[in-house]
């Protein structure tokens, strides 16, 4: 499961674990994503504290694991590259690539999107009571395989806890409370910073 996670919070938690139950994974990998080729540097906190937070939202689920391969990669990272390097260190296993049904359009926009649709498959997370159509974000005869999963209805964005941090409100009950105290220890998201 890729992001920035910029904070990690209870929504990609229970994403993961919905699809890990319902697809019988055997772990779900959580990738702090490096340097985002779509997203400006400055506005992404600095990878050591989404690392760390992520390390604290996961830890005591034995079936999540967390990955460094693209905090680590030099340059602007990608999911191709990602999956690629997964395929090579586990070869026996069939990938698959965890998205919310928001991202889902995205995804022909993605760097080798044509190449990365035949290396993974992708689970949806869907919304309870929603459409839930993936294939009409798509374009016609886009060749991504997609399973749904359906996800607790939960307003919570990383974009929200930092704003809420920015003016000083509660982000209490939006992420673990070991990343709260990380946020709040690390004076992360003050002071305009993205």
């Amino acid at each position: 499961m890729g992001g920035t996670f910029d904070p990690v919070h209870f929504g990609h938690l229970l994403m993961a674990e919905r699809a890990r139950e319902e697809f019988g994974l055997q772990r779900v990998i959580f990738v702090p994503a490096g340097a985002p080729a779509h997203k400006p540097a400055w506005r992404v906190t600095e990878a050591q504290h989404r690392w760390n937070m992520v390390c604290l939202a996961i830890g005591d689920n034995a079936c999540f694991e967390a990955s460094r391969i693209e905090i680590d990669r030099p340059g602007p990272t990608y999911s191709i590259d990602t999956v690629r390097e997964f395929r090579r260190l586990w070869p026996e296993d069939e990938p698959y690539f965890i998205v919310g049904m928001d991202t889902v359009g995205e995804i022909p926009g993605w760097h080798r999107a044509d190449e990365l649709v035949h290396l993974t498959q992708f689970i949806v997370a869907c919304r309870p009571g929603w459409d839930c159509n993936p294939q009409e974000v798509l374009p016609a005869g886009f060749p991504a395989r997609l399973h749904l999963v359906e996800s607790p209805l939960m307003e919570i964005s990383s974009t929200d806890i930092r704003e809420r941090v920015r003016r000083g409100k509660s982000i209490r009950y939006t992420a673990p409370a070991a990343v709260v105290d990380y946020i709040q220890a690390n004076n992360l998201y003050r002071d305009g910073d993205e």
